[in-house]
């Protein structure tokens, strides 16, 4: 959603007419923000979809809003393409299902269809992971993904990636499309939003707690992140037991660390603080927060924290949101994640820590964390600021890169068509 979100404003620059087709919220069991709406033109065409209910559909284990909405996609696309002359269907969603309709349309209809890779679809990440480290309904999902994907790959006319390394992993499994064109294109920073989350931060409740320096992060959590969680959690520790008056300051606070539905949240970071001894500095609210106010939460916090996945092809998109904040911010990713460099080159002041996945970490690489959070501690961070190469990565630059891919994907469906 957040991808297509900040395009929108943009799109007709780059000489493209948007209609958008979206399940109703009304079916949707995550969080809403009505304030999303103020950053989309008025003029936008917005269709919205119905869904089967999840009461009925959860009894034979369908939650999936992708596939309760998939029939009603089916029927609402049919009726527009019927109606009105499309040159392309461009799917950028996490609801990977939703995409295997392509194919269908582009048989029926004649339109060339383009799919945004915001996340790998299937993957064998968690197969060899313990139980208790998977997703729910894994079994059913990694056998779902291995079916569908494919069906909407073989006719997919063009490619966006926010990792090329989800397009290489594609083209290896599938390569009858290996002509196709891509683009590697991460989410864009939308600058707007700052503005709509400062003029009405009063609507939202506090959380933080008066008194302490805290530390925020707000996304998912995981045990894919307790490798960079646990290099913060060390250090702290070490604080805690050598100054416990300056350390016991900071309060680490991670909001929205879970998918599932309110107060059905398992966290997956609060027992890592358990295991350091250092539960009394670390907060995690496993229910996820509407989007402005995880853009106000970060507005209050003394200092802002990215852990980055163990997975080095995690990009973390949430990285312009915290950059546009400008609080000191400490970062800690693989150090092949694209985000270590986009971070360095974007901004100045950003505390940025990587680690591998060969070995354990240094003593050095602790010490210099301690160093951090004692100054962080002691309100001596200072902000980052940004570079002008941040405006590279500029929803309406990064628009741009997409309208590209567009035309060079239209281009690919009438060389095929015509050679058939």
């Amino acid at each position: 959603m957040q991808r297509i979100r900040t395009s929108l404003p943009y799109f007709k620059a780059c000489d493209w007419d948007v209609t958008v087709v979206i399940v109703d919220e009304r079916y949707t069991d995550q969080v809403t923000d009505n304030l999303l709406l103020q950053s989309i033109p008025q003029d936008i065409k917005i269709h919205k979809v119905k869904a089967f209910s999840k009461r009925w559909t959860s009894k034979l284990g369908l939650g999936s809003i992708a596939l309760r909405s998939l029939w009603f996609y089916h029927q609402t696309v049919n009726r527009i393409l019927k109606g009105e002359k499309f040159d392309l269907i461009y799917f950028s969603t996490t609801q990977f299902p939703v995409c295997v309709l392509g194919s269908y349309w582009k048989s029926r209809f004649k339109v060339p269809y383009v799919i945004d890779m915001q996340d790998p679809w299937h993957s064998d990440y968690y197969k060899d992971k313990p139980k208790e480290q998977r997703p729910r309904k894994y079994w059913f999902s990694y056998r779902l993904n291995k079916y569908l994907e494919p069906l909407a790959m073989k006719k997919v006319n063009g490619l966006i990636s926010v990792s090329e390394k989800y397009i290489v992993d594609l083209k290896a499994r599938y390569p009858q499309i290996n002509d196709v064109p891509e683009a590697t294109i991460t989410f864009g920073a939308f600058e707007p939003d700052v503005k709509i989350a400062t003029d009405n931060h009063a609507i939202f409740d506090a959380m933080l707690t008066p008194g302490f320096i805290n530390v925020v992060y707000v996304g998912r959590g995981g045990a894919d992140m307790h490798r960079a969680i646990s290099l913060l959690f060390e250090a702290l520790k070490k604080g805690l037991n050598a100054n416990p008056e300056l350390f016991g300051r900071l309060k680490f606070w991670f909001v929205g660390t879970s998918y599932a539905p309110a107060g059905e949240g398992i966290a997956t970071i609060a027992p890592l603080a358990i295991q350091f001894g250092i539960e009394n500095s670390v907060i995690e609210i496993t229910d996820r927060v509407s989007y402005y106010q995880s853009l106000a939460l970060l507005q209050d916090a003394d200092a802002l924290f990215i852990p980055g996945s163990d997975d080095p092809q995690y990009t973390a998109s949430k990285i312009y949101p915290y950059l546009l904040t400008q609080k000191p911010l400490l970062a800690i990713f693989n150090e092949q994640s694209s985000a270590v460099s986009i971070l360095k080159t974007c901004a100045t002041g950003a505390n940025v820590f990587t680690f591998n996945n060969r070995a354990e970490a240094t003593d050095s690489t602790i010490d210099e964390l301690y160093k951090i959070l004692a100054a962080c501690a002691n309100n001596e961070l200072q902000p980052v600021k940004l570079r002008p190469h941040f405006e590279d990565y500029s929803a309406k630059n990064l628009t741009a890169k997409q309208a590209e891919l567009f035309d060079k994907a239209i281009k690919h469906f009438e060389i095929n068509r015509y050679k058939r």
